[in-house]
Formats: structure tokens, C-alpha cells, sequence
């Protein structure tokens, strides 16, 4: 399982380091200036289109479903639900996002670590590789919860973001992984 220490070189290293770091300040700028915040679907597309990369297309049929209403009310929803119990909100907020059709988990943790960078991470099958030790490509609610106290506590042991926590674990990952993964 990956160490602290080792995710320092990867800190900044991801191939689309500059295309995060300028999604999280437009969503630090509608967090700001939004309330109630929601997103747009453009908004949401270009999460959608971070997060997915080559998969975009994928999920795209099942998505058309998704109005202008639907995400800004879903989202709305999700990203203004708090409780006390931080493990609880984790839970509403995916429970909530992954209500979009074509949304599961892993695309949900995107929505949330782009717009809450400072609390929340991305999970994938590269994330999960490199703190568990085992390959997964489906995750639940549960799982999320599990490798998201992981990331926080590397991220207090690093004194970085959530986020930029699990980018770099992303990173080291795609850096250390033979090139026939995806």
C-alpha cells in the first residue's frame, strides 16, 4: 500500500494537473457566487468529461434522459445537503448525484471532489490499487467511505488537500503501472 512519502513526487505530476486546478477555482468561483450552488449541464458535462476521459461516450445514451431541471435540481440537492455526521452527508451527497442517469459512484466522487476539493476524493480502480493492494472496478457507497478516511489520513499526514491527495495517488499509479492498464 502506498505511503506518504511516496506520493510526494506526484503531488503536481498528473497528466491534466492544469485542467483540475482550473475546474476547482471556476467551482470555488460558483461556490462563492451560486446559492443555493448547483451545476449546469454544461457544468456537470465538463466534470463528466474530466472524469471519464476516453469512457465519455459510454454512459452518453443513458444520460440524454438528464434535463436541465434534472441536474441543476439533483445537483442542487447534493452539493446543499449538510449533517453533522460528515459520514452520513458522504452518503446523501452520492446518494443523491448517483440518482443521474449514468452516474455511478466513481462519477459522483468526481462532482464532489471538484467542488469540495479540500474534503473529497475521486475513487477508480487506480486509486483503490494503490491503497488497498487490490484490484476493483465497481464501488459502492461504502467503499467510497472506506477510501476516502485512507485519503484523508494521508492527506493530514501530508498536510495537502483531499484532492490533491488522490491525484497524486492517480499519478503515482499511471507512473508505476505497466502501460497495457487502463
Amino acid at each position: 500500500m502506498i505511503t506518504a512519502a511516496e506520493l510526494i513526487p506526484y503531488r503536481t505530476s498528473s497528466d491534466d494537473y492544469d485542467v483540475t486546478e482550473r475546474l476547482k477555482a471556476q467551482f470555488a468561483r460558483l461556490r462563492r457566487e451560486r446559492s443555493p450552488l448547483y451545476l449546469t449541464p454544461e457544468e456537470f458535462d465538463e466534470i463528466l468529461r474530466w472524469k471519464l476521459r476516453s469512457q465519455y461516450g459510454r454512459q452518453e445514451e443513458r444520460r440524454k434522459a438528464n434535463t436541465e431541471e434534472v441536474i441543476q435540481t439533483v445537483t442542487g440537492a447534493a452539493l446543499s445537503v449538510t449533517h453533522p455526521d460528515e459520514g452520513y452527508e458522504t452518503e446523501l451527497r452520492l446518494g443523491i448525484l448517483c440518482s443521474i442517469r449514468g452516474v455511478g459512484v466513481p462519477v459522483a466522487s468526481a462532482v464532489l471532489a471538484l467542488v469540495f476539493p479540500e474534503k473529497y476524493a475521486v475513487i477508480d480502480f487506480r486509486g483503490w490499487r494503490q491503497v488497498f493492494g487490490q484490484e476493483r472496478r465497481t464501488f459502492l457507497i461504502a467503499d467510497y467511505k472506506r477510501y476516502l478516511r485512507e485519503v484523508r489520513r494521508l492527506a493530514t499526514e501530508l498536510g495537502w488537500p483531499v484532492q490533491e491527495v488522490d491525484m497524486a495517488i492517480w499519478a503515482y499509479d499511471r507512473a508505476n503501472r505497466s502501460k497495457h492498464d487502463t
